[in-house]
């Protein structure tokens, strides 16, 4: 849509120069736009506004997602200066400061997969819930109680708002903290499912998470993967967590969540360990 919506503001050479896609987060609009156009940002923005009803402001996202409390800058490109909008998906309302905080649209799928393989009754530790996406999905569904943990405290702060606005058949509980010393000082052998959504630093947490982990608990370990071809994604990822857990696992699947990069995606391996 982007690319079409840029017809006749752009050179044909211009166009083909453009991402393909853009975020739409309730009534915010995040692109990223190529060096060779950043001079013609406010105008793309513009037009984008335009096109899109729904929108109210559109951002020009100026640096990647960094730092432990995963935010990026953005910079207002059209219309409202408000980083905080209403967003929903799967039944759930959720507040969100696109700024303060981290958020993908991109990952509604896994976040239903996730929310079916919980069972009524289970106790799930998600490690780095940001607002409480994937929580308040599986809490929503099932009969189960979430540990949100984030370290950064607009995050948590959301995710206890986030918890207010929903009816819920679970639990929710919004944790502000470092994963792994929320898990040492009070959840050890706690969790029959933990979720590892923070795929850059997976490895530097998996000791904790099966410190976290009750006996025969599920994992999911969520990495990034260089492959040549896709389908080899499903083979080197299960390889990798294989390669630097300590303990006895069972992998029970593997997939791509998403693409990030050329030859470069976002991957997660659903293991069940032994301790």
């Amino acid at each position: 849509m982007l690319k079409q919506a840029m017809a006749g503001i752009l050179t044909e050479v211009e166009a083909a120069e453009m991402y393909g896609a853009f975020d739409q987060i309730g009534n915010i609009i995040i692109l990223r736009v190529p060096d060779s156009l950043l001079s013609k940002r406010k105008t793309i923005g513009e037009v984008l506004l335009d096109k899109v009803k729904t929108a109210k402001s559109v951002y020009y996202q100026s640096s990647p997602v960094e730092g432990d409390y995963r935010i990026r800058r953005l910079e207002l490109l059209a219309g409202e200066d408000n980083t905080i909008t209403e967003y929903k998906e799967h039944g759930c309302r959720f507040k969100v400061d696109v700024e303060k905080t981290f958020f993908s649209p991109r990952l509604a799928t896994e976040r239903q997969r996730i929310a079916d393989l919980i069972k009524d009754g289970e106790t799930v530790i998600n490690m780095f819930g940001g607002v409480g996406m994937f929580s308040l999905v599986a809490a929503k569904k099932k009969k189960c109680h979430v540990y949100n943990i984030d370290i950064n405290p607009d995050a948590a702060r959301l995710c206890s708002e986030n918890i207010s606005l929903n009816k819920l058949k679970g639990t929710v509980e919004s944790i502000e903290g470092d994963a792994a010393k929320v898990v040492e000082d009070r959840l050890q052998d706690t969790g029959d499912r933990v979720l590892m959504l923070l795929p850059e630093r997976s490895d530097e947490f998996l000791d904790h998470a099966i410190m976290s982990a009750k006996k025969n608990a599920i994992i999911h370990y969520y990495c990034h993967i260089h492959a040549e071809k896709k389908d080899q994604v499903a083979f080197l990822a299960p390889q990798h967590f294989l390669g630097v857990v300590k303990v006895k696992s069972e992998i029970l699947g593997a997939k791509i969540v998403r693409p990030v990069g050329p030859r470069f995606y976002q991957a997660v391996v659903d293991a069940a360990i032994s301790k």
